[in-house]
């Protein structure tokens, strides 16, 4: 039977804008990246956000430019119940509401972008302007994957280009239920449908 799988991205909703987490006890995170790279990281203690633009507080969303996904107690239970090895969960506090958040940090990464049927892979040239990222990705349309390459895993992040969360069929439908959220699902699997970007 086949898998289907979607890429979370923001939704074209009114919404909140949150910042990037930092530590409750002040300061930065070391890397506020840790939480979009598709790996396991250290418990980093206590952290805390804001909205830097207030909007309609959804249950579903990514932080800032460095997307950070950020999912309300019912989101995450979904993330636990159906996706407990894929991800860690860690507690956000959020200026101006009691709910409790959570990031969510998807821990696995599979080499598994299906470069012949995505609609369009640009890689850094090796006669580019950043020679320390040849052959990395530099863009991809209409991204696909293999799902040979990934294991049993239903939330995940494709090597290479971990922009990307990845999630399977049963959670985009377990958060669609919950709804409210600042994300919408775009499809990673089969065929290209004429309206695809």
């Amino acid at each position: 039977m086949e898998r289907n799988f979607y890429v979370v991205e923001i939704g074209d909703v009114p919404q909140w804008c949150l910042d990037t987490p930092v530590p409750v006890a002040g300061g930065t995170l070391d890397d506020p990246w840790m939480f979009v790279e598709g790996k396991l990281v250290p418990d980093p203690g206590p952290l805390k956000t804001k909205p830097f633009h207030h909007g309609e507080m959804r249950t579903f969303t990514v932080a800032n430019a460095d997307r950070t996904p950020i999912a309300n107690e019912q989101v995450a239970r979904a993330f636990r119940e159906l996706a407990p090895d894929d991800v860690q969960l860690f507690p956000v506090d959020v200026e101006g509401t009691p709910e409790r958040y959570y990031i969510v940090n998807a821990t696995r990464s599979f080499k598994c972008v299906d470069e012949k049927n995505s609609r369009e892979v640009q890689v850094y040239p090796p006669d580019g302007a950043v020679p320390e990222r040849v052959g990395e990705y530099r863009s991809i349309s209409g991204l696909r994957i293999d799902t040979s390459k990934i294991e049993n895993a239903r939330v995940f992040r494709p090597m290479g280009w971990e922009v990307a969360l990845v999630v399977s069929e049963e959670i985009k439908a377990r958060i669609e239920r919950i709804g409210n959220t600042g994300v919408y699902f775009n499809r990673v699997t089969g065929p290209h449908a004429s309206n695809e970007g």
